[in-house]
């Protein structure tokens, strides 16, 4: 393993976004070091691997390495694991398909991660990409300023770490919640979020967001449940709604009535981030 960054790209049926996820990184300030590509396509039915093998030359162009590995089992879990095990290079950047980054954000990553031996972790400033319907405009305009999501590097879509912050887990365990389970490998004053950017997609319509909702409330109890040693990193502060209705009645109830589905239905299984 030497140094530089690898980025790895869990991709599930991406067809629509990888190339644009790619070509953001094709479109990056240069780093200083040396940066590789790892798209893990996962139970394809669509051409995403073939998209993503079809910008290999353009990484070669910039003297960057791109793989592309293909499982046959749509399994997030299992592709990170993959990528890790493929990856030749000590820091890690783990980028969801559907995100583009500013061009700025890979070398900022790579400055914070290289500054000194400790264990770190980085990310960008997420923007919620534009949505096309109104509910979920309303319902981003509110979980954009719930006090989480204003703390530093919340790390959807894009989280990064150090060879020594790497180390503080093995494999990725069977979780649902791969980015909150390492962001909590770190204290607070270990992680950093960069002022470059990076723009993150947002499910569209009311029963979407009630799934990807009700997904995300069940990881983070997984995790509470399986690894309570984690809460002690847990700086999530709690949310003040009387402010954020009274910024935003319309937003404030699309909000409130994902968060009253999700805890009145029922279900479990895999949902996309948008």
């Amino acid at each position: 393993m030497t140094g530089g960054l690898s980025v790895l790209i869990p991709a599930s049926n991406e067809a629509a976004y990888i190339g644009p996820c790619l070509r953001a990184l094709l479109a990056s300030e240069p780093t200083g070091g040396a940066v590789e590509g790892i798209v893990i396509a996962n139970g394809c039915t669509d051409d995403t691997a073939a998209q993503a093998r079809a910008l290999a030359p353009d990484f070669a162009a910039r003297g960057w390495r791109l793989q592309v590995l293909e499982l046959a089992q749509g399994d997030k879990i299992a592709a990170l694991n993959a990528g890790d095990a493929a990856a030749r290079l000590a820091q890690r950047a783990y980028l969801d398909a559907d995100v583009r980054v500013d061009p700025p954000l890979l070398a900022q990553l790579v400055a914070v991660l290289s500054h000194g031996a400790a264990p770190r972790y980085a990310s960008g400033t997420p923007r919620i990409a534009p949505a096309r319907s109104a509910l979920t405009r309303a319902y981003a305009r509110v979980w954009a300023r719930v006090p989480f999501n204003r703390t530093a590097a919340p790390g959807y879509g894009l989280f990064a770490v150090n060879a020594a912050g790497r180390a503080r887990w093995d494999a990725f365990p069977r979780i649902i919640s791969d980015d909150t389970f390492v962001r909590l490998h770190f204290a607070p004053h270990e992680r950093v979020q960069v002022p470059a950017g990076y723009v993150w997609p947002m499910v569209e319509g009311v029963r979407a967001l009630v799934r990807v909702r009700r997904r995300q409330d069940q990881g983070v109890a997984e995790i509470a449940r399986r690894f309570p040693e984690l809460l002690r990193n847990d700086d999530k502060p709690r949310a003040a709604l009387l402010p954020l209705l009274r910024a935003d009645p319309v937003g404030f109830a699309v909000y409130a009535g994902v968060a009253m589905a999700v805890r009145l239905g029922r279900g479990q299984g895999w949902a996309r981030g948008r």
